[in-house]
Protein backbone atom coordinates (compact mmCIF):
# COMPACT_ATOMS: atom_id res chain seq x y z
CA UNK A 1 0.00 0.00 0.00
CA UNK A 2 2.85 2.43 0.79
CA UNK A 3 5.48 1.03 -1.58
CA UNK A 4 6.23 2.43 -5.00
CA UNK A 5 6.25 0.23 -8.04
CA UNK A 6 9.59 -0.87 -9.48
CA UNK A 7 9.09 1.34 -12.54
CA UNK A 8 8.38 4.44 -10.41
CA UNK A 9 11.50 3.78 -8.33
CA UNK A 10 13.64 3.44 -11.48
CA UNK A 11 12.26 6.75 -12.81
CA UNK A 12 13.11 8.50 -9.53
CA UNK A 13 16.63 7.03 -9.59
CA UNK A 14 17.21 8.21 -13.18
CA UNK A 15 15.96 11.73 -12.40
CA UNK A 16 18.15 11.89 -9.29
CA UNK A 17 21.26 10.68 -11.11
CA UNK A 18 24.21 13.05 -11.49
CA UNK A 19 26.65 13.11 -14.38
CA UNK A 20 29.99 14.92 -14.45
CA UNK A 21 32.30 15.87 -17.30
CA UNK A 22 35.48 16.78 -15.46
CA UNK A 23 38.04 19.49 -16.03
CA UNK A 24 40.43 18.50 -18.80
CA UNK A 25 37.85 16.25 -20.49
CA UNK A 26 36.69 16.96 -24.07
CA UNK A 27 33.47 15.47 -25.42
CA UNK A 28 32.26 15.77 -29.00
CA UNK A 29 28.63 14.90 -29.75
CA UNK A 30 25.17 15.18 -28.24
CA UNK A 31 24.64 14.64 -24.54
CA UNK A 32 21.13 13.67 -23.36
CA UNK A 33 20.13 12.76 -19.81
CA UNK A 34 17.11 12.79 -17.53
CA UNK A 35 19.31 13.58 -14.52
CA UNK A 36 21.49 16.44 -13.36
CA UNK A 37 24.72 17.18 -15.18
CA UNK A 38 27.81 19.18 -14.27
CA UNK A 39 30.34 20.17 -16.91
CA UNK A 40 33.81 21.42 -15.98
CA UNK A 41 35.46 20.41 -19.26
CA UNK A 42 34.90 21.08 -22.96
CA UNK A 43 31.81 19.99 -24.93
CA UNK A 44 31.37 20.40 -28.67
CA UNK A 45 27.76 19.49 -29.33
CA UNK A 46 24.34 19.81 -27.75
CA UNK A 47 23.24 19.20 -24.16
CA UNK A 48 19.69 18.16 -23.27
CA UNK A 49 18.58 17.40 -19.72
CA UNK A 50 15.21 17.21 -18.02
CA UNK A 51 16.87 18.32 -14.77
CA UNK A 52 19.57 20.83 -13.76
CA UNK A 53 22.69 21.70 -15.75
CA UNK A 54 25.69 23.30 -14.05
CA UNK A 55 28.53 24.71 -16.13
CA UNK A 56 31.56 25.36 -13.93
CA UNK A 57 34.09 28.14 -14.34
CA UNK A 58 36.38 25.96 -16.50
CA UNK A 59 33.58 24.76 -18.82
CA UNK A 60 33.45 25.60 -22.53
CA UNK A 61 30.43 24.58 -24.63
CA UNK A 62 29.96 25.07 -28.35
CA UNK A 63 26.40 23.98 -29.10
CA UNK A 64 22.82 24.37 -27.98
CA UNK A 65 21.63 23.71 -24.44
CA UNK A 66 18.16 22.62 -23.29
CA UNK A 67 17.52 22.16 -19.56
CA UNK A 68 14.88 22.54 -16.89
CA UNK A 69 17.18 24.73 -14.74
CA UNK A 70 20.75 25.87 -15.35
CA UNK A 71 23.62 27.66 -13.65
CA UNK A 72 26.36 28.95 -15.94
CA UNK A 73 29.81 30.05 -14.75
CA UNK A 74 31.73 29.09 -17.91
CA UNK A 75 31.60 29.93 -21.60
CA UNK A 76 28.77 29.01 -24.01
CA UNK A 77 28.66 29.54 -27.79
CA UNK A 78 25.09 28.66 -28.77
CA UNK A 79 21.46 28.93 -27.74
CA UNK A 80 20.47 28.28 -24.12
CA UNK A 81 16.85 27.23 -23.57
CA UNK A 82 15.78 26.80 -19.95
CA UNK A 83 12.17 26.15 -18.97
CA UNK A 84 12.71 27.21 -15.35
CA UNK A 85 15.49 29.29 -13.79
CA UNK A 86 18.73 30.32 -15.54
CA UNK A 87 21.50 31.76 -13.36
CA UNK A 88 24.46 33.50 -15.02
CA UNK A 89 27.38 33.68 -12.57
CA UNK A 90 29.95 36.54 -12.66
CA UNK A 91 32.39 34.46 -14.74
CA UNK A 92 29.78 33.44 -17.35
CA UNK A 93 30.34 34.36 -21.01
CA UNK A 94 27.39 33.73 -23.34
CA UNK A 95 27.73 34.17 -27.12
CA UNK A 96 24.25 33.29 -28.32
CA UNK A 97 20.57 33.56 -27.57
CA UNK A 98 18.79 32.85 -24.29
CA UNK A 99 15.23 31.58 -23.94
CA UNK A 100 14.05 31.23 -20.35
CA UNK A 101 11.20 31.95 -17.97
CA UNK A 102 13.34 33.26 -15.09
CA UNK A 103 16.78 34.84 -15.31
CA UNK A 104 19.33 35.83 -12.67
CA UNK A 105 22.17 37.85 -14.19
CA UNK A 106 24.94 38.33 -11.62
CA UNK A 107 27.27 41.32 -11.87
CA UNK A 108 30.20 40.56 -14.15
CA UNK A 109 28.43 38.03 -16.40
CA UNK A 110 28.81 38.74 -20.12
CA UNK A 111 26.05 38.14 -22.65
CA UNK A 112 25.97 38.90 -26.37
CA UNK A 113 22.76 37.80 -28.09
CA UNK A 114 18.99 37.98 -27.84
CA UNK A 115 17.00 37.14 -24.74
CA UNK A 116 13.41 35.94 -24.81
CA UNK A 117 11.56 35.54 -21.54
CA UNK A 118 8.10 34.20 -22.10
CA UNK A 119 5.42 32.06 -20.56
CA UNK A 120 1.90 31.40 -21.82
CA UNK A 121 0.51 33.67 -19.09
CA UNK A 122 2.94 36.48 -19.91
CA UNK A 123 2.16 36.17 -23.63
CA UNK A 124 -1.54 36.65 -23.00
CA UNK A 125 -0.90 39.69 -20.79
CA UNK A 126 1.73 41.41 -22.96
CA UNK A 127 0.70 40.54 -26.50
CA UNK A 128 -0.60 44.07 -27.18
CA UNK A 129 2.23 46.09 -25.63
CA UNK A 130 3.65 48.78 -27.89
CA UNK A 131 7.30 48.39 -27.00
CA UNK A 132 9.96 45.80 -26.19
CA UNK A 133 13.51 45.67 -24.74
CA UNK A 134 16.39 44.54 -26.93
CA UNK A 135 19.42 42.61 -25.64
CA UNK A 136 21.64 45.70 -25.83
CA UNK A 137 19.36 47.44 -23.30
CA UNK A 138 17.68 49.80 -25.74
CA UNK A 139 13.93 50.21 -25.85
CA UNK A 140 12.22 49.97 -29.25
CA UNK A 141 8.67 50.30 -30.47
CA UNK A 142 7.27 47.13 -32.05
CA UNK A 143 5.65 49.23 -34.76
CA UNK A 144 8.99 50.63 -35.89
CA UNK A 145 11.86 48.55 -34.54
CA UNK A 146 14.46 50.70 -36.26
CA UNK A 147 13.46 53.83 -34.32
CA UNK A 148 14.04 54.11 -30.55
CA UNK A 149 11.13 55.18 -28.40
CA UNK A 150 11.98 58.67 -27.17
CA UNK A 151 11.75 59.70 -23.53
CA UNK A 152 10.39 56.43 -22.24
CA UNK A 153 11.12 57.27 -18.63
CA UNK A 154 11.02 61.05 -18.44
CA UNK A 155 12.25 62.67 -15.31
CA UNK A 156 10.00 65.38 -13.88
CA UNK A 157 10.80 68.82 -15.28
CA UNK A 158 11.70 71.45 -12.72
CA UNK A 159 9.94 74.76 -13.05
CA UNK A 160 12.30 77.58 -13.93
CA UNK A 161 11.94 80.92 -12.22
Amino acid sequence: MFSKSKKEMQTVEINNSSNIIGKGTTLEGSLTTAGNIRIEGKLIGSVNTKAKLVLGTTSWVKGNIVAQNAEVAGEVHGTIEVSGLLILKPTAVIQGDIITNKLVFEEGAKFNGKCKMDTAEQSANTKDTAATWKSNGSFFSKKSESQPVENVAKEPQQASS
